[in-house]
């Protein structure tokens, strides 16, 4: 086959391995995500509710293993219009896997929060978060953010998520216990017009039945 003209990396991540963490290895990640909302609460208003996380699955990249999370304050707060706002806080923990039998190590977590929720947008078909968590350049000064994404489908009947960067698909992943996640570049420079990636549910079918794009967050920046 020839060169192709947009060398977009494809599926640089590894497929989820450990499915939902339980026991003390998920008080661990629970504990290290907690600890990162610590900072944000009273800006958000109220602190994390620990028992509310929810874990998405797990995927590898650079090395190390990102598990996403999402979890809503323990108490309401006034929004600008005087309406009661439930917080909801959203991030990951990560951490080095290790040789195997060996303890994961070096655990780190970054996490944000939003008074913009599912509950209160439903036209919404995927809620959707999405962080920066690597670099990938090409030739040229080309290249793009390396984007963790994760979501719940809102619409019945998804069974696989993709990411897409101008239609092209970059990963794809089954939705595991409603949640799913993706890792893919998105932001990309220096192809003409500057790219974003595109979120698609799929059915038993293969049919679209859902799509979100990333651009108005990265517009919005």
């Amino acid at each position: 086959m020839p060169p192709i003209r947009r060398p977009f990396p494809r599926s640089i991540a590894d497929a989820s391995q450990e499915g939902r963490p339980y026991g003390r290895w998920e008080d661990r990640l629970r504990e290290a995500f907690a600890s990162e909302c610590e900072s944000l609460a009273a800006e958000a208003g109220a602190a994390l509710d620990p028992m509310t996380v929810k874990w998405f699955p797990d995927r590898t990249w650079g090395g190390r293993v990102y598990v996403p999370a999402s979890g809503r304050a323990a108490e309401p707060t006034a929004g600008e219009n005087g309406e009661q706002v439930l917080a909801e806080y959203y991030g990951w923990v990560s951490f080095d896997p290790g040789a195997e039998g060996d303890e994961p190590t070096d655990l780190r977590a970054r996490v944000d929060f939003t008074d913009v929720t599912a509950d209160d947008n439903p036209e919404w078909k995927i809620d959707l978060n999405d962080d920066v968590i690597g670099r990938w350049r090409t030739d040229g000064g080309r290249g793009g953010d390396v984007t963790l994404v994760w979501g719940l489908p809102l619409v019945r009947g998804a069974v696989a998520a993709t990411a897409e960067l101008d239609g092209e698909p970059l990963d794809q992943t089954a939705v595991a216990d409603g949640r799913f996640t993706l890792v893919a570049v998105d932001a990309v420079t220096g192809f003409g017009d500057d790219l974003f990636l595109e979120v698609k549910l799929w059915d038993r079918a293969v049919r679209e039945i859902a799509s979100e794009s990333l651009y108005a967050e990265a517009d919005g920046e």
